[in-house]
């Protein structure tokens, strides 16, 4: 509609929140620095149990499995493996909470 009386974009079926499809530079530093910081408390964990002569089966078991933000790919950093997209893979900023759950495994291949 034309005129005084248009709808609005929310009104006439618009998305009100839009995502981007592509994350921006300022979000990459972000979710890189978020890594970064993930693996300096694993291991100021581990150096301050190991100078107490102990150790943690989860902070073990997180060094084994899961790559520092150095050994990880592009491509692993900011897409993730989603079954249900066309190549396999889907922009971490699509996964709800994203800043707080760790997303550093894939399955081998995609």
């Amino acid at each position: 509609m034309f005129g005084p009386f248009r709808l609005t974009n929310p009104l006439s079926g618009g998305l009100l929140w839009k995502v981007p499809w592509r994350l921006s530079r300022h979000q990459k530093y972000r979710q890189r620095e978020r890594l970064r910081h993930v693996d300096t408390i694993v291991s100021t964990l581990d150096t301050a149990l190991r100078r107490m002569g102990q150790s943690m089966k989860k902070v073990e078991r997180w060094k084994m499995e899961m790559p520092t933000e150095q050994e990880m790919l592009p491509k692993d950093k900011y897409t993730v493996f989603d079954r249900k997209v066309k190549r396999y893979r889907k922009g971490i900023h699509k996964v709800p909470k994203w800043t707080r759950v760790s997303q550093r495994l894939n399955p081998p291949g995609f």
